[in-house]
Protein backbone atom coordinates (compact mmCIF):
# COMPACT_ATOMS: atom_id res chain seq x y z
CA UNK A 1 0.00 0.00 0.00
CA UNK A 2 0.85 3.66 -0.49
CA UNK A 3 -0.01 6.93 0.70
CA UNK A 4 -2.45 8.94 -1.96
CA UNK A 5 -2.68 12.60 -0.97
CA UNK A 6 -6.01 12.12 -0.01
CA UNK A 7 -4.84 9.84 3.07
CA UNK A 8 -1.90 12.83 3.67
CA UNK A 9 -3.93 15.77 3.66
CA UNK A 10 -6.35 14.16 6.14
CA UNK A 11 -4.03 12.47 7.88
CA UNK A 12 -1.74 16.31 8.35
CA UNK A 13 -5.27 17.53 9.93
CA UNK A 14 -5.90 15.21 12.07
CA UNK A 15 -2.04 16.23 13.75
CA UNK A 16 -3.52 19.50 13.78
CA UNK A 17 -6.93 18.41 15.94
CA UNK A 18 -4.61 15.88 17.97
CA UNK A 19 -2.07 18.85 19.11
CA UNK A 20 -5.10 21.31 19.70
CA UNK A 21 -6.92 18.81 22.14
CA UNK A 22 -3.27 18.47 23.99
CA UNK A 23 -3.14 22.27 24.21
CA UNK A 24 -6.19 22.10 25.81
CA UNK A 25 -4.73 19.71 28.29
CA UNK A 26 -1.33 21.14 29.29
CA UNK A 27 -3.03 24.63 29.57
CA UNK A 28 -5.37 23.69 32.24
CA UNK A 29 -4.70 24.62 35.74
CA UNK A 30 -5.38 21.03 36.92
CA UNK A 31 -4.26 17.99 33.49
CA UNK A 32 -6.01 14.87 35.65
CA UNK A 33 -9.49 16.73 35.87
CA UNK A 34 -9.39 18.14 32.05
CA UNK A 35 -7.80 14.91 30.61
CA UNK A 36 -10.71 12.92 32.22
CA UNK A 37 -13.10 15.81 30.74
CA UNK A 38 -12.22 15.38 27.49
CA UNK A 39 -12.09 11.46 27.42
CA UNK A 40 -15.50 11.74 29.15
CA UNK A 41 -16.04 14.52 26.08
CA UNK A 42 -15.24 11.75 23.19
CA UNK A 43 -17.06 9.43 24.91
CA UNK A 44 -20.48 11.41 24.67
CA UNK A 45 -19.77 12.05 21.52
CA UNK A 46 -19.19 9.26 20.06
CA UNK A 47 -22.22 7.56 21.96
CA UNK A 48 -24.72 8.23 19.20
CA UNK A 49 -22.41 7.53 16.26
CA UNK A 50 -22.54 3.29 17.89
CA UNK A 51 -26.22 3.63 16.94
CA UNK A 52 -25.44 4.83 13.54
CA UNK A 53 -22.64 2.75 12.43
CA UNK A 54 -22.26 -0.63 11.25
CA UNK A 55 -21.29 -3.01 14.34
CA UNK A 56 -17.36 -4.30 14.32
CA UNK A 57 -17.34 -7.78 13.12
CA UNK A 58 -16.54 -9.99 16.07
CA UNK A 59 -12.78 -11.03 14.67
CA UNK A 60 -12.12 -7.18 16.28
CA UNK A 61 -13.64 -7.30 19.56
CA UNK A 62 -10.65 -8.52 21.32
CA UNK A 63 -8.40 -5.78 19.78
CA UNK A 64 -11.13 -3.63 20.83
CA UNK A 65 -10.80 -5.14 24.41
CA UNK A 66 -7.16 -4.54 24.48
CA UNK A 67 -7.37 -0.74 23.13
CA UNK A 68 -9.54 0.12 26.37
CA UNK A 69 -7.54 -1.30 28.54
CA UNK A 70 -4.38 0.15 26.99
CA UNK A 71 -5.35 3.98 27.09
CA UNK A 72 -6.01 3.94 30.90
CA UNK A 73 -2.23 3.67 31.20
CA UNK A 74 -2.53 6.16 27.94
CA UNK A 75 -3.85 8.32 30.12
CA UNK A 76 -2.40 8.24 33.10
CA UNK A 77 0.93 8.54 31.69
CA UNK A 78 -0.35 11.90 30.00
CA UNK A 79 -1.24 13.34 32.71
CA UNK A 80 2.41 12.75 35.02
CA UNK A 81 4.07 13.78 31.55
CA UNK A 82 2.07 16.97 31.33
CA UNK A 83 1.98 17.94 35.20
CA UNK A 84 6.18 17.85 34.97
CA UNK A 85 6.59 19.01 31.93
CA UNK A 86 5.74 21.52 29.26
CA UNK A 87 4.30 21.05 26.13
CA UNK A 88 7.01 21.66 23.80
CA UNK A 89 8.98 19.00 25.83
CA UNK A 90 6.60 15.76 26.71
CA UNK A 91 4.42 16.34 23.71
CA UNK A 92 7.67 15.59 21.67
CA UNK A 93 9.27 12.92 23.11
CA UNK A 94 5.49 11.17 23.16
CA UNK A 95 4.80 11.57 19.59
CA UNK A 96 8.10 11.03 18.25
CA UNK A 97 9.13 8.24 19.83
CA UNK A 98 6.44 5.63 18.69
CA UNK A 99 6.55 5.79 15.03
CA UNK A 100 9.52 4.11 15.03
CA UNK A 101 8.19 1.71 17.27
CA UNK A 102 5.54 0.91 15.37
CA UNK A 103 7.44 0.94 12.36
CA UNK A 104 9.60 -2.06 14.20
CA UNK A 105 7.29 -4.20 15.31
CA UNK A 106 4.95 -3.64 12.24
CA UNK A 107 7.42 -5.75 10.38
CA UNK A 108 7.00 -8.52 12.94
CA UNK A 109 2.89 -8.16 13.87
CA UNK A 110 1.06 -6.71 10.99
CA UNK A 111 3.27 -8.06 8.36
CA UNK A 112 4.16 -4.49 6.19
CA UNK A 113 7.06 -4.18 4.88
CA UNK A 114 7.94 -0.19 4.25
CA UNK A 115 10.20 0.74 1.07
CA UNK A 116 12.93 2.72 1.43
CA UNK A 117 11.79 5.73 0.96
CA UNK A 118 9.03 5.18 3.22
CA UNK A 119 11.63 4.29 5.94
CA UNK A 120 13.69 7.12 4.98
CA UNK A 121 10.54 9.30 5.88
CA UNK A 122 9.72 7.57 8.99
CA UNK A 123 13.39 7.92 10.72
CA UNK A 124 13.48 11.84 9.25
CA UNK A 125 10.16 12.43 11.13
CA UNK A 126 10.77 10.32 14.26
CA UNK A 127 14.95 12.16 14.55
CA UNK A 128 13.37 15.77 13.78
CA UNK A 129 10.36 15.32 15.97
CA UNK A 130 12.95 13.94 19.10
CA UNK A 131 15.15 17.01 18.28
CA UNK A 132 12.32 19.27 18.85
CA UNK A 133 12.07 17.47 22.32
CA UNK A 134 15.38 16.63 23.39
CA UNK A 135 17.52 19.36 22.36
CA UNK A 136 15.66 21.98 24.26
CA UNK A 137 16.72 23.94 27.17
CA UNK A 138 15.53 25.34 30.18
CA UNK A 139 12.84 23.60 31.87
CA UNK A 140 13.40 19.98 30.37
CA UNK A 141 13.35 17.41 33.53
CA UNK A 142 14.42 13.94 33.87
CA UNK A 143 11.22 12.69 35.50
CA UNK A 144 9.14 14.55 32.56
CA UNK A 145 11.40 12.81 29.83
CA UNK A 146 10.83 9.30 31.75
CA UNK A 147 6.76 9.80 31.83
CA UNK A 148 6.69 10.57 27.75
CA UNK A 149 8.95 7.62 26.92
CA UNK A 150 6.45 5.10 28.74
CA UNK A 151 3.73 7.38 27.52
CA UNK A 152 5.44 7.05 23.96
CA UNK A 153 5.38 2.85 24.24
CA UNK A 154 1.62 2.60 25.25
CA UNK A 155 1.18 5.28 21.74
CA UNK A 156 3.12 2.44 20.19
CA UNK A 157 0.89 -0.65 21.52
CA UNK A 158 -2.40 1.00 20.92
CA UNK A 159 -1.62 2.24 17.29
CA UNK A 160 -1.04 -1.34 16.56
CA UNK A 161 -3.71 -3.02 18.20
CA UNK A 162 -6.18 -0.43 16.19
CA UNK A 163 -4.33 -0.64 13.19
CA UNK A 164 -4.91 -4.27 13.07
CA UNK A 165 -8.40 -4.40 14.85
CA UNK A 166 -9.79 -1.45 12.60
CA UNK A 167 -8.63 -4.08 9.54
CA UNK A 168 -10.77 -6.86 11.02
CA UNK A 169 -13.91 -4.67 11.98
CA UNK A 170 -14.93 -4.48 8.60
CA UNK A 171 -16.05 -0.87 9.16
CA UNK A 172 -13.30 1.49 10.95
CA UNK A 173 -16.14 4.33 11.73
CA UNK A 174 -17.96 1.56 13.39
CA UNK A 175 -14.86 0.47 15.23
CA UNK A 176 -13.72 4.12 16.00
CA UNK A 177 -17.13 4.93 17.42
CA UNK A 178 -17.33 2.07 19.89
CA UNK A 179 -13.14 2.49 20.91
CA UNK A 180 -13.98 6.04 21.90
CA UNK A 181 -17.05 5.62 23.62
CA UNK A 182 -15.31 2.37 25.97
CA UNK A 183 -11.74 3.99 25.67
CA UNK A 184 -12.69 6.56 28.76
CA UNK A 185 -14.81 4.78 31.14
CA UNK A 186 -12.57 3.34 33.06
CA UNK A 187 -9.76 6.42 33.55
CA UNK A 188 -13.18 8.62 34.19
CA UNK A 189 -14.59 6.12 36.60
CA UNK A 190 -10.86 6.06 38.49
CA UNK A 191 -10.90 9.98 38.64
CA UNK A 192 -14.00 10.44 40.16
CA UNK A 193 -13.46 7.75 42.76
CA UNK A 194 -10.05 9.45 43.59
CA UNK A 195 -11.26 13.07 43.33
CA UNK A 196 -15.34 12.86 42.94
CA UNK A 197 -16.43 16.40 44.66
CA UNK A 198 -13.83 18.75 42.93
CA UNK A 199 -14.27 16.50 39.76
CA UNK A 200 -18.26 16.63 39.42
CA UNK A 201 -17.90 20.68 40.08
CA UNK A 202 -14.73 21.34 37.69
CA UNK A 203 -16.92 19.03 34.66
CA UNK A 204 -20.05 21.30 35.95
CA UNK A 205 -17.75 24.56 35.19
CA UNK A 206 -15.88 23.21 32.24
CA UNK A 207 -17.83 21.08 30.26
CA UNK A 208 -17.31 22.94 27.21
CA UNK A 209 -13.50 22.31 27.21
CA UNK A 210 -14.38 18.46 27.72
CA UNK A 211 -16.81 18.55 24.39
CA UNK A 212 -13.93 20.49 21.78
CA UNK A 213 -11.25 18.34 23.55
CA UNK A 214 -14.09 15.02 22.60
CA UNK A 215 -14.92 16.61 19.25
CA UNK A 216 -10.78 16.89 18.43
CA UNK A 217 -9.95 13.48 19.98
CA UNK A 218 -12.56 11.78 17.69
CA UNK A 219 -12.11 13.53 14.32
CA UNK A 220 -8.43 12.96 14.83
CA UNK A 221 -8.03 9.84 15.58
CA UNK A 222 -10.92 8.66 13.62
CA UNK A 223 -9.20 9.97 10.54
CA UNK A 224 -6.25 8.09 11.71
CA UNK A 225 -7.70 4.64 11.97
CA UNK A 226 -9.64 5.28 8.68
CA UNK A 227 -5.99 6.25 6.76
CA UNK A 228 -4.50 3.02 8.52
CA UNK A 229 -6.88 0.53 6.44
CA UNK A 230 -5.67 2.67 3.37
CA UNK A 231 -1.73 3.18 4.15
CA UNK A 232 0.62 1.36 5.77
CA UNK A 233 -0.04 1.87 9.95
CA UNK A 234 4.12 2.61 10.30
CA UNK A 235 3.78 5.33 7.40
CA UNK A 236 0.48 6.60 8.85
CA UNK A 237 1.97 6.87 11.98
CA UNK A 238 4.73 8.92 10.95
CA UNK A 239 3.20 11.33 9.47
CA UNK A 240 0.42 11.75 12.37
CA UNK A 241 3.18 12.93 14.42
CA UNK A 242 3.60 15.93 12.79
CA UNK A 243 1.39 17.51 15.48
CA UNK A 244 4.69 18.30 17.07
CA UNK A 245 4.76 21.05 14.96
CA UNK A 246 1.24 22.43 15.13
CA UNK A 247 1.93 21.59 18.87
CA UNK A 248 5.46 23.64 19.40
CA UNK A 249 2.88 26.73 17.19
CA UNK A 250 0.65 26.35 19.59
CA UNK A 251 2.91 26.53 22.87
CA UNK A 252 4.38 29.59 21.65
CA UNK A 253 1.37 31.08 20.62
CA UNK A 254 -0.70 30.65 23.77
CA UNK A 255 1.66 29.13 26.20
CA UNK A 256 4.98 31.26 25.73
CA UNK A 257 6.90 28.46 25.02
CA UNK A 258 10.36 29.26 23.26
CA UNK A 259 10.47 28.21 19.39
CA UNK A 260 14.34 28.79 18.37
CA UNK A 261 16.58 27.26 16.08
CA UNK A 262 16.63 23.84 16.60
CA UNK A 263 12.87 23.61 17.10
CA UNK A 264 13.32 24.67 13.37
CA UNK A 265 15.45 22.29 12.34
CA UNK A 266 13.33 20.25 13.41
CA UNK A 267 10.45 21.03 11.65
CA UNK A 268 12.46 20.81 8.74
CA UNK A 269 13.72 17.56 9.16
CA UNK A 270 9.81 16.22 9.59
CA UNK A 271 8.98 18.45 6.52
CA UNK A 272 11.72 16.25 4.67
CA UNK A 273 10.16 13.35 6.03
CA UNK A 274 6.74 13.90 4.72
CA UNK A 275 7.90 14.45 0.85
CA UNK A 276 10.05 11.45 1.59
CA UNK A 277 6.54 9.57 2.43
CA UNK A 278 4.98 10.71 -1.01
CA UNK A 279 8.11 9.54 -2.96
Amino acid sequence: MEMSPLVTSLVLGAALLHAIWNAIIKSSRDVMLDTALVAAGAGVLSLPLTALMPVPASASWPYLAASVAIHVGYFATLVRAYRIGDLGHAYPLMRGTAPMLVALFGVALLDERPGAAMWLGIVLISAGILSIGLLQQGRAHRDATRWAFMNAAIIASYTLVDGAGARLSGTPAGYGAWMFWLQGLPFVALVIALRRRSALDYAVRNWQRGLAGGLCVISSYGIVLWAMTEAPVAAVAALRETSVIFAALLGTIFLKEPFGQRRVIGACAVALGVVALRI
